[in-house]
Parts: C-alpha cells; structure tokens; sequence
C-alpha cells in the first residue's frame, strides 16, 4: 500500500542558501499530512545540511559521502519511499502559491498522463524554456546555424518551443526536471533513472522512455514557480558545456544507436570550433573582456570533447 499522496525529492550539492529558501516557499505554499518531502545530499561541504537538520527536521535526509550524480541520487529517494507521484525539484526554485497541490490535482484527474510540467520563471519573472523537443540532430543543426533563435519561424525555433509563451497546455517531448511530477505507476513501467548519465540528460532520458511506453507528457499552467538556474550547475563553468554535450551523445548512442551518435558528436565539435573563433574574433575587434572570456570557454572545452568522442566510440 502506498504510504503517501506525494514526494518531493530534491537533491542538494553545496546550494545551502538556496536549498533553504527552496524549502521555505514549499513549506509556505503547501501543508498535507499526505506527502513528504527528501533532500538527497550529495556530498555537500557547505553547511547545508546542518541547516536542513536545524530549520526542518521533518525533511527526510539522506546524506551520501560523495557527489553521486543527479539521476543516483533521486534514484535513491525513489526506491526507498513509497508514494502514488513524484516531484523532482531543483534545490535552486521557489514554489509560488499552490502550483504543487494543482499538479497533483491534475494528474489525479488525467489518467493517460504519466508526466507533467508546470509554467518556470526567471528570476526576473520572465518565462524560462524548460520544455523541449528531442536533441534530435535536425534540432542540433538548427542551433549550429544560429536558426533556433528566429522565434517567428516555428520551425526554427521548435527545439525549445520558443514561441509558444507557456500559457496553454500542451503535449510536449522533454520536461526539465527542475520541475518534473511523475506518477508512481509510470516508474513502475518504465524503470528509474540511467545512472549512465550522471548530470544532465536524465530527465531526457527518462521522458523519451516514458513517451514510448505510451504515456502522455504534458506542460499545463496550473501554477508557476521560480527557477534561478545554475545552482550547483554554477560551480561547474566550462565543465558544464561539457556534461551536457557528453549527455547529448549519449542519448543518441542509447535511443538510435552509433552513426546517430557520431553525427551529434560531430555536430557538437562544429559548435564550440565555431562558436570560439566567432568570440575570439569579436575579441580582436572590440578588445572587450567579455569576448574573451567567452572565446576561452569554448576553446577550454575543445581538448575534452575529444574525450568524450573516445568514450562513446572507443577509438
């Protein structure tokens, strides 16, 4: 029997002033002897978890020795609680109002829906693209050319939906898992996260398993909440880029297999060569530090993608 309508699970790495806030709005927003509420701790050297101890003992904490990675982390939180749905939640978010108790409403009400998404803001309050299309290598090549960022064009711009504002409900591909809800019954189908993936492509992943199981995954505005964005992402500069390419690989290798694979990998390549001579050039012309700054980003990843070409391709 499950024990609980809700849990939320958040996993925290080094964000202690964010990860009390993040509690704090859920706390004030939502009140149920129904759900609870886990914080994955992974490894954090802060006093993060001193202060989740202090200002909420009722927070179910888990604490790992060593940063295991997004998808091992809430997979931990998964298998050991029993609950009817999901939340995935970003230790760097603020819960506005009463958008969770709505997302459980929702599902509740929609039985071919395995997961849902609701509306993420900025920090400014301006709409954040977290819905998405599939990195399929159509889409990647839109970005390579620039092309996604034409919002007139729908075409152009469908990889992230960027012109459609996040107002009307809608089916969607990818649902970013700073927000992600997920019924129970569609873990049970599908399985948890690939812990192949250790910081972002997760969630990509896992909706393009649950899509192909048959299940719904739907965006609906029943409420907002803000997203500030890097968190412990921040920490990681050039480093990210280079996760996410890794992922971006990966989820090409897993879903549709080598050739896939390499056209991604190379479509990646072409970004970050082309990207560092637009800002390095720019640089030359405008002499201005952020040019270069950014020109070095990329030049910085450009010896590592070399490695992850190695890695999924063993040569």
């Amino acid at each position: 029997m499950l024990n609980k309508k809700l849990t939320i699970i958040i996993v925290n790495w080094n964000t202690e002033k964010l990860i009390i806030d993040c509690l704090d709005s859920i706390y004030e927003n939502y009140v149920s002897s129904d759900w609870s509420v886990v914080v994955v701790d992974n490894g954090s050297i802060d006093n993060s978890v001193a202060l989740i101890k202090e200002k909420f003992p009722q927070v179910i904490l888990i604490e790992n020795k060593d940063n295991c990675g997004f998808a091992a982390a809430n997979n931990q939180a998964l298998r050991d609680i029993a609950s009817e749905n999901f939340l995935l939640l970003n230790s760097d978010t603020l819960v506005l109002g009463d958008v969770i108790k709505k997302s459980v409403d929702y599902l509740e009400k929609n039985s071919k829906i395995g997961a849902m998404g609701c509306r993420v803001l900025n920090a400014d309050k301006t709409t954040q693209y977290t819905c998405s299309m599939f990195p399929t290598l159509t889409n990647l090549l839109l970005q390579l050319f620039g092309l996604d960022k034409f919002k007139i064009w729908s075409f152009f711009s469908r990889y992230q939906y960027k012109g459609w504002e996040r107002d009307t409900e809608r089916d969607v591909d990818v649902i970013s898992g700073c927000y992600l809800m997920v019924k129970s019954s569609v873990i049970d189908d599908v399985g948890l996260l690939d812990e192949d993936f250790f910081f972002f492509g997760e969630e990509t992943d896992w909706c393009t398993r649950i899509k192909l199981a048959g299940w719904q995954l739907v965006f609906s505005p029943v409420g907002e909440i803000i997203h500030f964005g890097g968190g412990s992402v921040k920490k990681l500069n050039y480093k990210r880029d280079l996760l996410l390419s890794n992922a971006v690989v990966r989820l090409h290798k897993k879903h549709f297999g080598l050739i896939h694979a390499f056209f991604a990998a190379l479509i990646i390549v072409l970004f970050t060569l082309t990207r560092s001579f637009a800002w390095f050039f720019i640089y030359l012309l405008t002499q201005k530090d952020s040019a270069k700054n950014r020109a070095f980003h990329f030049i910085k990843s450009l010896p590592f993608l070399h490695n992850i070409c190695k890695n999924n391709f063993r040569f």
